[in-house]
């Protein structure tokens, strides 16, 4: 097993988180993102804008094998969070979303998050079972949202008590 350091993201990481993402971006089928974001683009989103709570970053020796981070996008409850987690596709390591998630939450915590949402594409069967494995649980599906090729495609929504209960 490769060893993972978990830290948090910078603007100077968002070059190669850019790569990181863009990568997953152009082969498609598994994020809603679909067209590659830009360098700044990525920093605003995810880092440093104005809707980006916490940033983490899965280091692995010289390169970053992952990163997650938790925003403020979607029209949700106050108190609520969102949450996104993407990882090198090569080389694929094992136990990067496990190790960030560890970090998230604890952020989402000092953040007095109540709830972590999740999004996911229905044909992300990946995603849907690394939020599940977390303890994410199902409370809504968005129906037939239309990709850029006019495809549709089913989102489902989990959702992660930060306090448990």
């Amino acid at each position: 097993m490769v060893h993972l350091d978990i830290r948090r993201a910078s603007p100077d990481d968002a070059e190669e988180l850019c790569e990181l993402l863009n990568e997953i971006i152009e082969a498609g089928g598994t994020t809603a993102l679909e067209t590659p974001l830009s360098i700044e683009e990525l920093t605003d989103w995810f880092i440093a804008g104005e809707s980006a709570l916490t940033c983490h970053v899965a280091q692995a020796g010289a390169s970053i094998a992952g990163f997650q981070f938790l925003s403020l996008y979607e029209n949700l409850p106050e108190g609520w969070a969102d949450i996104g987690t993407f990882s090198r596709m090569s080389p694929k390591i094992r136990g990067v979303g496990t190790a960030l998630f560890a970090a998230t939450l604890s952020a989402a915590e000092e953040l007095s998050i109540e709830f972590i949402n999740a999004t996911i594409r229905a044909d992300n069967t990946g995603g849907l079972a690394y939020y599940e494995k977390m303890g994410f649980r199902t409370y809504r599906t968005l129906e037939n949202i239309p990709l850029r090729d006019g495809t549709l495609v089913d989102r489902i929504q989990k959702r992660y008590p930060v306090k448990k209960i």
